[in-house]
């Protein structure tokens, strides 16, 4: 954990257990000096399995974001996996086995707006990803995507509450009003449509390691297939963008209709029936 002063809620659910299965370090993944020194604490410095977990999110219009804060995200969410990546792999090469899971994003795949530098990074950690998987199967070290569409989180739950009391300044009013009024209520909606919870996503997680041939990607969430498979569909990408677009800013009534759809669609009850006996 960055702050190990926010370790109580993780240490009780530990319980017995704590210093034995479970054993909570300090660890900055912006920090070299707080990852060499996390790292050389573990016996023998072995990690078998690696999960890149470390986040943090991005809201708003561009004009209003700082090239610092753009940074930061960047330093957490890509060169932060890069980083520890990178420190785990001689002795995984070494050993011939390992597994990497990096928890990356369905915006890693499908870009939304007003999220754009958030998405940018789960881009390029998505692409270094691609990269690695190939050239480490050579060594038995499997490297696999972990892409939950909205989670429902205090952290995100936080971050929206964040952004709908800022003045966002250097952006013109009429984006501002967009945001404000058509992106914040829909992406409110798409969370209690689609959301899930941390446990799925975890339990999601557990299941891939737990694979003798882990998959390269999953997506923890079947509700948010059907949006990501748009841009596929079409080579020019105009399929999805217009798509997006339109839903959101010429056909709310159709955007809320399609988020029922997609529950239903999807839902156990439903597959139950129409599946074959």
């Amino acid at each position: 954990m960055r702050d190990l002063g926010k370790s109580g809620r993780l240490e009780a659910e530990a319980g017995v257990l704590l210093n034995k299965t479970l054993v909570i370090r300090q660890l900055d993944v912006t920090s070299e000096h707080s990852v060499k020194k996390c790292l050389d604490s573990l016996p023998d410095q072995k990690v078998d399995i690696l999960v890149n977990n470390a986040g943090m999110g991005q809201i708003g219009p561009l004009e209003s974001i700082s090239m610092e804060d753009m940074r930061k995200v960047f330093e957490t969410n890509f060169f932060g996996v890069v980083h520890l990546v990178k420190e785990v792999l001689p002795g995984m090469k070494k050993r011939g086995s390992g597994h990497i899971v990096v928890i990356s994003s369905v915006m890693g795949l499908q870009g939304v707006v007003f999220n754009d530098i958030y998405a940018a990074s789960k881009f390029a950690i998505e692409g270094f990803c691609e990269c690695l998987a190939v050239q480490l199967l050579k060594f038995n070290i499997f490297v696999s995507l972990i892409e939950p569409g909205p989670v429902n989180t205090e952290f995100e739950m936080k971050l929206m509450g964040e952004v709908s009391r800022s003045d966002f300044p250097g952006t013109d009013a009429e984006t501002i009003r967009y945001f404000k009024e058509i992106y914040l209520p829909s992406a409110h909606e798409i969370f209690a449509s689609l959301g899930q919870k941390p446990d799925a996503v975890a339990k999601a997680t557990v299941n891939v390691i737990g694979m003798n041939q882990p998959v390269f990607r999953h997506q923890t969430n079947a509700l948010y297939t059907p949006l990501t498979a748009l841009k596929y569909a079409d080579n020019t990408g105009n399929l999805s963008v217009r798509t997006f677009y339109n839903l959101l800013f010429n056909y709310g009534t159709l955007f809320h209709m399609s988020l029922g759809f997609l529950r239903c669609i999807t839902c156990n009850c439903f597959r139950r029936r129409v599946m074959p006996v």
